[in-house]
């Protein structure tokens, strides 16, 4: 006879309750998707796995806090938001010069992949630009697709502000990005033109 699933919230009961084995259930179940939300908030795995891991520890010792006011996922998306953002605070407090992920040598890659490449580090280069209330309602909705109920319980906000930070968000967006739709004009200038724009100091 197979053993029947236990819900989210039978989880969090039995894990308050003392089972050693149900919050590592819980955490297998929504693993991906919480992984997921830390690194498009964190931009790097390294800080996105500190962030889930803080998260975690919080939701393990704390877990008798939770009311069944939400679902139990709102709970945790929420406790890993508010990771990334207590690291994003301490990383903006103590900037730092990252290293360069790859050396000088041009990677063996196709163009087109390396083009594709570029799209993904621009849009996480922008998205890092948003301020960070703007960015996590972006990333919730538009990047992991929740709905914008969904994101104001994560986030524990109004839906209209959810709706306001992602507007402004996307606007800016917009410009940051204004170059993958509309590429520079030089790039249909002529080489010869632009050797002399070179030359000339234009």
């Amino acid at each position: 006879m197979s053993v029947p699933v236990r819900s989210d919230a039978e989880l969090i009961a039995a894990h308050t309750s003392g089972d050693p084995h149900a919050f590592s259930e819980l955490f297998r179940r929504h693993r991906d998707r919480l992984w997921a939300v830390a690194l498009r908030t964190m931009r790097d795995h390294e800080d996105a796995a500190d962030a889930l891991q803080d998260a975690m520890i919080s939701a393990f010792r704390n877990a008798s806090s939770f009311r069944a006011e939400s679902q139990v996922t709102t709970w945790l998306h929420r406790i890993v938001v508010n990771a990334c953002l207590d690291r994003i605070r301490r990383r903006q407090a103590r900037p730092t010069v990252p290293l360069p992920e790859t050396g000088p040598a041009e990677p063996a890659v196709p163009r087109d992949a390396i083009a594709e490449q570029d799209t993904k580090m621009a849009v996480q280069d922008a998205l890092a630009e948003l301020p960070e209330d703007q960015r996590s309602a972006i990333v919730l909705v538009d990047v992991e697709g929740y709905s914008v109920s969904e994101t104001a319980s994560i986030l524990g906000i109004a839906e209209g502000t959810v709706k306001s930070r992602c507007a402004r968000g996307r606007g800016k967006l917009a410009k940051l990005l204004g170059h993958l739709r509309n590429p520079s004009a030089d790039a249909n200038v002529p080489d010869d033109a632009m050797a002399m724009r070179r030359r000339e100091g234009r």
